[in-house]
């Protein structure tokens, strides 16, 4: 343990500072496709019973119409988190009549290309960007890559401590600066150790045989309907099926928080030459991407954890963080686990902040370019083959044991599990962190370990496996219906919902060209 680490836990250990530990946020984003009774993807149109995908705050779509996003309010107690997560399913599902929410995060299996129904916004300007910007996602990556989905986790520390810990530092610059400074090295050692959340966490290591559409795999067959990797932990977050080139050379630098918003900037306003020569309009003029740049916008960038900061309206991500700096990171790389109702539990949860209070006060010095590389490759190396007996990572240039390093690291993070348990006069923090211990001693002990368990002992697909466990997640949320209060409190948001989006559509007057060339001039100065 650095000397760093030490010193920062020992300030957040003194009696007066504990209690801010209590005063971190929590958010969870989570995505989950409609399916039909028979395990395949539902046709049907986002339920109006739901609310405005456009303008609901809690239930909106991603990138299909049958892909659903369940988003939280921010909380200081992960359990509340989750609450308010499980009503938001209970609600739904007082909703999706015959319609099931599909377990795992790969896809159920999916109808052709061009049968898969891109989320729609309605008729503004601010929806039918939405729309063309997913249009172009189909164009670019194809329609069944973006039908996965996962679990996003939004952290922040108080605001309270930063303060503190800049004092202890002896940093005499501005606090907004400072602030983002170190969400920024949080996010560094998170690329560093973040291969560990793929082996503890990761649940998606097989796939239905339709998926990859005759692309060429390493993938072997586990039965006729399934395709696997043997160790795999992730093959969502794997490079399957991704043949598109124009992000290979996008890897934002992580050392300060203007390299990072350069990078982004430049690649949403730098032309991609197979993009150009698709064009942002069809012959016949319509739509089919925002623009012929490496990114239409900032969000495109498929990354594993992202900086954030709430944006105000007609606000960019990149233009918040420029203007306001770094509020909290998002974790991206989460599967949803197929066994867990709500795809994350709370002793989940508790790992991920004693995990991330790690990252955020461990020494994080700037990632050098073969550093850079070593994490992608362990990261790639784990979500393939993490549960390979013997698997060797990258350290500092030398190959390390992962159990060996995953159990140095289990034993950093302790540290700030501990400091959590004092601050909420719990034991919670310690017993998650003992279950990961128990996970790297054993691999069976993992979810995607698990999930091949079930697979073979009861000889089902991967089909058959992700139905059976959504109908036993239905009937979990139906056997316990909302009160009468919160039911129509969710009525009354999906009737807000729906009334602000027509009021949205009845204000616009802007033509979509000017309003699209105004959107890109936002971030580039230039018209799309």
């Amino acid at each position: 343990m650095s000397d760093l680490y030490a010193l920062r836990l020992a300030l957040l250990n003194e009696p007066a500072n504990l209690p801010l530990l209590r005063q971190c946020l929590h958010g969870i984003e989570r995505e989950c496709l409609r399916v039909d009774s028979h395990g395949q993807l539902a046709l049907t149109p986002h339920p109006q019973a739901l609310g405005s995908a456009l303008t609901h705050a809690q239930i909106t779509t991603d990138y299909s119409e049958s892909l659903l996003e369940f988003i939280t309010p921010a909380e200081a107690d992960p359990a509340e988190t989750l609450a308010d997560l499980e009503r938001i399913h209970r609600f739904a599902y007082s909703k999706l009549g015959a319609e099931y929410l599909w377990s795992p995060s790969m896809p159920c299996p999916l109808p052709a290309e061009e049968d898969i129904p891109i989320a729609r916004y309605g008729s503004s300007n601010i929806g039918k960007l939405k729309y063309v910007y997913r249009k172009g996602l189909a164009l670019r990556y194809g329609k069944a890559m973006q039908c996965i989905a996962g679990i996003h986790y939004n952290f922040s520390l108080p605001s309270t401590l930063w303060p503190l810990l800049q004092a202890a530092d002896g940093d005499s610059g501005s606090s907004t600066d400072y602030q983002s400074a170190s969400y920024i090295a949080l996010i560094r050692n998170f690329r560093r150790y973040s291969w560990l959340l793929m082996y503890l966490f990761g649940s998606s290591p097989v796939l239905d045989a339709g998926f990859l559409r005759g692309r060429q795999h390493e993938l072997q067959q586990l039965d006729r309907d399934t395709l696997y990797l043997p160790w795999a932990t992730s093959l969502r977050m794997s490079d399957l099926g991704y043949q598109n080139n124009a992000q290979a050379g996008l890897t934002p630098c992580y050392n300060d928080l203007a390299s990072y918003t350069s990078s982004l900037r430049a690649a949403v306003s730098t032309p991609y030459p197979e993009y150009v020569a698709l064009g942002t309009k069809t012959a016949d003029g319509e739509w089919q991407q925002l623009n012929t740049n490496v990114l239409q916008i900032e969000n495109e960038y498929y990354s594993s954890i992202r900086p954030k900061r709430v944006t105000n309206s007609g606000e960019r991500p990149i233009q918040a963080l420029l203007a306001r700096g770094v509020q909290y990171v998002e974790v991206r790389c989460l599967d949803i686990n197929p066994f867990q109702p709500l795809g994350i539990d709370l002793e989940e949860a508790r790992f991920l902040d004693a995990f991330l209070l790690f990252c955020a006060f461990a020494e994080s010095p700037s990632l050098g370019g073969a550093e850079c590389r070593d994490c992608t490759t362990n990261f790639l190396k784990v979500v393939k083959e993490g549960r390979r007996p013997g698997l060797h990572l990258q350290r500092q240039g030398e190959p390390v044991l992962l159990q060996e390093w995953a159990g140095q690291l289990l034993d950093s993070i302790a540290d700030t599990a501990r400091l959590l348990d004092q601050a909420h006069a719990s034991t919670e923090h310690a017993s998650a962190l003992q279950a990961q211990r128990d996970k790297v001693a054993d691999a069976a002990l993992t979810p995607s370990a698990q999930v091949l368990a079930v697979l073979r002992q009861r000889q089902e697909s991967f089909q058959q496996f992700a139905l059976r466990q959504s109908q036993e997640h239905a009937r979990y949320f139906r056997r316990q219906p909302l009160s009468s209060d919160q039911q129509q409190a969710f009525e009354a948001l999906a009737r807000q919902s729906l009334a602000e989006q027509a009021a949205i559509e009845h204000s616009d007057a802007q033509p979509f060209d000017a309003f699209v060339a105004a959107y890109q001039a936002s971030i580039t100065g230039q018209p799309a």
